[in-house]
């Protein structure tokens, strides 16, 4: 019978000590030991990366330094009543 190419798993005292051990060894080398795991994944709010010109986001971090928002939310305001049509939806009490 030809022998396991899975080594065994030494025990761990932490799960610190386990994560420093898989940071330095191959997982896939103790896989046979390995526990079955099971969960959900819930994904409640997407982000998207865009690219701003520096000259226009320095003026954006301004506007929105003296409105006490941050510019994440200042942009996320703008874009919503562009797209929707409304008036100002930026309140900034909501922070």
């Amino acid at each position: 019978m030809p022998r396991s190419k899975s080594k065994k798993l030494p025990s761990f005292r932490s799960i610190d000590a386990l994560v420093r051990f898989f940071e330095a060894h191959d997982m896939g080398e103790y896989a046979g030991q390995m526990p079955e795991t099971k969960f959900d994944v819930a994904i409640k709010k997407r982000r998207f990366l865009i690219a701003i010109d520096g000259k226009l986001m320095n003026k954006v971090t301004e506007i929105a330094k003296s409105k006490k928002l941050p510019a994440e939310r200042l942009i996320n305001a703008w874009l919503e009543e562009k797209v929707s049509g409304t008036g100002s939806s930026i309140d900034p009490d909501r922070t």
